[in-house]
């Protein structure tokens, strides 16, 4: 009991009142760190050890995948904890894996990846705001609020900054298709009047899109090689328009799924639906030139209004100031 009363004493005098709570959170953090990989180790299975054995089996015939070799046994660590970084249930995961693919990351580990990262910036963050409380004020005495601030804030921020970056990736990816759109579509009604599939069209798009829009470029690639595997067409068209995410794009893809079913001309749908995307990102030109004298309003006041009423106004007032003070 005395040791107790000691070390409670000494926790007290170093880091306050909520020294001893604070040294049992941070007993308990390094429990659970230390016991979490123990729990979640789990044996490998038998066929596991079978893939095992066949990729040993052609890195050794073929030394040309030893990349690829290393980037899948930095994945199978991740795949350990796979039940604790991956959604249980198979509507979240199915979401999260869609949200992934919209922001151009479609490898298989993507949401296990991006929840790895949210744990971990989490727990850094939080380890460096407690660490920064407790060494960074030079022995001062830290309020409640202030100590909860500094170790609470960095752990939030290192955890949803990986949400925030996917949320921005999937909003610039989104607006680089819309952009580069049109153009595709022009190119793909060249392509069909001239004679080529709908198959190999989409193929010359990827091609000659890779330059300008990229992201475009790689979503027709995929139609093109899930196609070329043997994928219905209906199936493959419905699959972006639901990977992508947006309204222009599944449009697109209906127009040509009633084209083919109907039996009407792919050319004369695909100049139609040209026109209509060339006239809105006009429209969308417009908007944006429409909105801007909107956006330089508060800019013209705080910039252009106090300097002239300066000018205006300040000799009358330097003058007034030295009648007073002459009078």
């Amino acid at each position: 009991m005395d040791f107790l009363n000691t070390l409670n004493t000494q926790l007290t005098d170093s880091f306050g009142p909520l020294g001893p709570l604070l040294a049992l959170g941070l007993l308990g953090l390094a429990l659970i760190v230390a016991v979490l990989p123990m729990l979640l180790k789990k044996e490998p299975e038998p066929f596991d050890k079978l893939k095992a054995l066949r990729k040993e089996i052609e890195s050794a015939s073929t030394s040309t995948k030893s990349a690829s070799l290393r980037h899948s046994e930095k994945a199978d660590r991740l795949e350990k904890f796979a039940s604790f970084l991956e959604p249980q249930d198979e509507q979240t995961m199915t979401a999260s894996r869609l949200k992934m693919m919209r922001a151009g990351y479609k490898q298989k580990n993507a949401v296990r990846t991006f929840h790895f990262a949210q744990l971990a910036l989490g727990l850094g963050l939080l380890g460096l705001g407690m660490i920064y409380t407790f060494t960074g004020n030079d022995g001062a005495e830290v309020s409640t609020q202030v100590m909860i601030i500094s170790t609470l804030l960095p752990g939030g921020l290192g955890y949803y900054f990986p949400m925030y970056w996917v949320n921005s990736r999937v909003q610039k990816r989104q607006a680089e298709i819309v952009s580069g759109f049109p153009d595709a579509l022009d190119l793909m009604l060249v392509c069909v009047e001239a004679g080529q599939s709908l198959d190999q069209s989409i193929n010359r798009i990827a091609k000659e899109s890779r330059a300008s829009c990229p992201a475009l470029a790689e979503e027709f690639e995929t139609v093109a090689q899930e196609v070329k595997a043997g994928k219905e067409r209906v199936k493959v068209l419905k699959d972006m328009s639901e990977r992508v995410g947006i309204a222009d794009i599944s449009s697109f893809c209906t127009t040509l799924v009633q084209s083919a079913n109907f039996g009407t001309s792919m050319s004369d749908a695909l100049r139609v639906y040209s026109a209509e995307m060339r006239d809105k990102r006009i429209m969308r030109a417009e908007e944006l030139a429409n909105k801007l004298p909107t956006k330089l309003t508060l800019g013209t006041m705080l910039f252009t209004l106090p300097p002239l009423l300066i000018i205006l106004i300040g000799p009358s007032v330097y003058g007034i100031a030295q009648t007073l003070g002459g009078g």
